[in-house]
């Protein structure tokens, strides 16, 4: 960056709006064959949603990152930073469309959800049919779109489908324990695989458009309706990706493919030996090297689909947490700068304007809040962060500047519900005071945080549909440390009544969220 350079913040960052957290797997899915699937997807749920949302006056959908998941299901361990998860194509959709006739989905009949096996040999069956239906005279338009979507996603879609390829073949072991000439990627072996593994690799590519189509008409949906889609980033990728495998000159890896360095926290006040996260670090001179042209490619699919998008972890643009990759734990890790204003003064120069919120959570320094002020770009506030009665707490409502997103919590918290009924007496008398309403009359509430973030300066006010919902700590999406209950919680479609949009419409319009333009931000650097 340099000192003549002086950013301004997005657009979408002038105007007051309000918006929910709510990722597509938690929306409800209509059954197939009396088959109901165990997670939500791009279908019409998806289109109803947002019809909810333009109903409560809501103009921004923040979702988790969406790309392919490993089985422990977290968005944020994901096996592409490329490529959509498949989980949540739309098999009712594809049969609409034409794609796919219904009878061709067969599957058996039981009381229980559709599991994640279940729904893959389903897109099996799809992806045959509609290999059908491309080389019929009836789809000779998709089959063009289709052949046009491969060549133009060719960039990062060639390795995606090799790698899916080989995992297939490989019966989903991790990359690092494939024999030696495809862990390696020899051309000889690569070759084989293209030669013997044809349909898997006709499969990745049918779900990949698949998944780009509906997409496409979601986002279309929404922009009819003036709703914003929110994308999520996590800085780092997963050790077992296609994105490690295929660009190993941009990871600190040996010459087996292995980390030599990984990521994580150091040690705090609530872990004494930091956690050890276990993804491989940039190659970060290697990356500066080629201009960024990983991230810029990753950037790119990501504004394919959201209007705007949060880089988790922020402050590892700034520095990060290097552990040795043979430690059981953080302890023995170490700060290392990372060249963060290289890669935002390159994708700035990319992109022109770039809408990307800064998840600035948890011990930041002075560096990472020059970095990120120094491009304008907006952080995070979390309301359950900043009532703990400290009036120096960054968290804090008083605290709270435009250029900030305000959250009453995020999908790492609990609910405001559940939260509020875990605090001690003197806790929620702290908070009562500070809001000045009164316990006896039932004052406090979901709705005390909710109000303070839509009252709030904050140009953007972003609460989680659980909230919206007034549920308790059974509806959390994650809880940060442990393995299970995690990511699968489902909305219930009742509970998205007319009088829930009316009174959240109220609310959003007696503090002027309604995303009319307001004077621009005139965001000088600290």
């Amino acid at each position: 960056m340099t000192a003549a350079t002086h950013y301004q913040p997005a657009a979408i960052f002038n105007v007051r709006t309000a918006g929910v957290l709510l990722h597509p797997s938690s929306l409800p899915a209509r059954a197939i064959h009396n088959r109901q699937p165990n997670a939500g997807n791009l279908g019409a749920m998806a289109e109803e949603y947002l019809n909810f949302l333009a109903r409560a006056s809501l103009t921004v959908w923040q979702m988790l990152p969406t790309g392919p998941t490993h089985d422990d299901g977290s968005p944020y361990h994901s096996w592409s930073a490329l490529a959509g998860n498949p989980d949540l194509i739309c098999l009712e959709r594809l049969c609409e469309w034409g794609w796919v006739a219904p009878a061709k989905l067969k599957v058996e009949a039981s009381p229980e959800p559709l599991s994640k096996t279940e729904l893959a040999q389903l897109r099996q069956m799809a992806c045959s049919a509609f290999n059908d239906f491309i080389t019929s005279s009836a789809g000779s338009a998709v089959k063009k779109d289709f052949d046009t979507f491969v060549a133009e996603q060719h960039y990062w879609l060639d390795d995606f489908s090799l790698f899916y390829a080989i995992r297939a073949q490989e019966r989903g072991t991790s990359w690092h324990h494939w024999p030696t000439p495809l862990r390696l990627r020899t051309n000889t072996a690569l070759a084989v695989v293209r030669e013997q593994r044809q349909d898997d690799i006709f499969q990745a590519q049918f779900e990949q458009f698949a998944f780009y189509s509906q997409w496409c008409q979601l986002r279309e949906h929404a922009r009819h309706l003036g709703i914003a889609l929110f994308g999520d980033i996590p800085i780092f990728v997963a050790s077992d990706s296609v994105d490690v495998w295929a660009n190993p000159d941009q990871f600190q890896l040996d010459r087996e493919g292995n980390p030599t360095s990984v990521a994580g926290v150091p040690p705090d006040y609530f872990s004494k030996t930091g956690q050890h996260w276990g993804n491989p670090h940039y190659d970060w001179a290697a990356m500066q090297g080629d201009g960024f042209q990983w991230w810029k490619d990753r950037l790119r699919r990501q504004l394919d689909q959201f209007d705007l998008i949060r880089i988790d972890h922020f402050r590892g643009l700034s520095a990060y947490w290097e552990i040795p990759a043979g430690s059981a734990d953080a302890s023995s890790g170490r700060w290392v700068e990372a060249p963060g204003a290289a890669l935002l003064t390159a994708l700035f120069a990319e992109f022109d304007e770039l809408p990307i919120v800064a998840e600035n959570l948890g011990l930041i320094t002075v560096e990472v809040e020059q970095l990120r002020t120094g491009f304008a770009l907006p952080g995070m506030l979390v309301l359950q962060f900043g009532l703990d009665g400290e009036p120096k707490n960054i968290n804090a409502p008083h605290h709270c500047e435009p250029i900030n997103i305000i959250y009453t919590g995020t999908h790492d918290n609990d609910t405001s519900c559940g939260w509020l009924a875990t605090l001690s007496a003197e806790q929620k008398q702290m908070i009562v005071e500070y809001f000045g309403v009164s316990t006896k009359a039932g004052e406090l509430s979901h709705w005390t945080l909710i109000k303070s973030a839509l009252r709030s300066v904050a140009r953007m006010a972003i609460v989680p549909m659980q909230d919206w919902l007034a549920l308790g700590s059974d509806a959390r999406m994650n809880t940060p440390g442990t393995c299970h209950n995690n990511w699968a919680w489902q909305l219930q479609w009742s509970a998205l009544t007319d009088a829930l949009a009316d009174e959240i419409a109220r609310e959003v319009k007696r503090y002027d969220r309604t995303g009319d333009p307001l004077p621009e931000l005139e965001y000088m650097p600290t």
